[in-house]
């Protein structure tokens, strides 16, 4: 750890992945990212079916019996564990991990573990919570309306204003997050940008999802988003290595790189709600008659309505954007 100014995406990247930091450190972190917050992956077992299903259908229209399933950001493997559980009888899949932490004891032996996508894989790629641990600068508008770097110490946290952002980040900023009145900040989501595209450029033919909390042009947050969590608590993002940093992403500006990066590429952008209903999560009460018919299977049911509730609430988790790109594939029926 430093105490000299640095940009917020050099500070967070050693805070997360340098050999101490957050992501890496067995110390820090040891149960993984569920011990500190709680994603769609751990909320339900529903999660996981859903993207069985999603891998299925890519399946289907590839023709084939074999595709691989790339998760991008794989924590401790849950969601290819669950997803692994889900599967139809007779569709081989080859599971790909993609994970800077060392691959954890116990994992199911055909989960490859690795440190960026595979290249020239067919199937699916998808990427849940990945994007808003890419590290990005942080750019506030002075007090004449000039966009600068926010600098800042990694051993308390403590901000100043730097130089004023310039070249390919101070184009990003006018065309995707452009600032004006002083004290407004916006992440530039350039580095996110460059790390969908080289993901979703690694597919041969199938499908990329990035699922995040996210945002668009006519939507950004005034005041940006850039947030610690410790323990299932939000905290002062401090770049120590003592917890996550996390920002929101720009999908929209995610979405323009994959068309200049990957020709031919189609781009649907959407919500958890509308693409888990798409895949089956739907969240509807069980008919009350089955209570008396089947009374366990009326508690199975509800509590599965619950978790179908959760994973597709609006103001929670079925706010959170969905990214799809179809690669190699025909566009989807209306």
């Amino acid at each position: 750890m430093t105490d000299e100014w640095r940009g917020w995406r050099e500070a967070a990247q050693a805070a997360l992945y340098g050999d101490e930091g957050f992501y890496r450190s067995p110390l820090r972190s040891p149960r993984g990212p569920a011990g500190h917050f709680r994603t769609s992956v751990h909320a339900s077992p529903l999660f996981a079916a859903a993207v069985a299903r999603l891998l299925t259908g890519i399946a289907r229209e590839l023709n084939t019996g074999t595709v691989a399933l790339v998760d991008v950001g794989a924590g401790r493997g849950e969601l290819l564990t669950g997803v692994l559980a889900a599967l139809p009888e007779g569709l081989e899949v080859v599971p790909y991990a993609v994970e800077v932490a060392a691959r954890p004891p116990g994992l199911d032996p055909r989960i490859e573990w690795c440190a960026r996508p595979p290249e020239g894989v067919t199937g699916l790629l998808f990427a849940n919570e990945w994007l808003d641990n890419v590290p990005a600068e942080v750019a506030e508008a002075d007090p004449d309306g000039v966009p600068r770097y926010v600098r800042v110490r990694a051993s308390d946290g403590a901000e100043r204003l730097g130089e004023p952002v310039s070249g390919a980040d101070l184009a990003w900023l006018e065309r995707w997050w452009p600032l004006s009145a002083p004290g407004e900040r916006a992440e530039i989501g350039r580095p996110r940008d460059t790390a969908w595209a080289r993901a979703v450029g690694s597919l041969t033919a199938g499908l990329a999802v990035a699922v995040d909390y996210a945002h668009v042009r006519g939507a950004r947050p005034p005041f940006g988003t850039l947030a610690g969590f410790r323990d299932g608590r939000e905290v002062r993002p401090v770049p120590d290595g003592s917890c996550d940093l996390t920002a929101h992403v720009a999908l929209d500006a995610c979405a323009a790189a994959v068309a200049a990066a990957v020709p031919g590429a189609g781009a649907e952008l959407t919500d958890q709600r509308a693409a888990l209903r798409r895949l089956g999560v739907g969240g509807g009460r069980p008919p009350i008659g089955l209570a008396a018919t089947d009374p366990a299977g009326y508690v199975r049911a509800l509590a599965s309505a619950g978790e179908a509730a959760e994973l597709t609430a609006r103001g929670g988790l079925g706010d959170f954007g969905w990214l799809l790109h179809r690669v190699g594939l025909p566009a989807p029926p209306p």
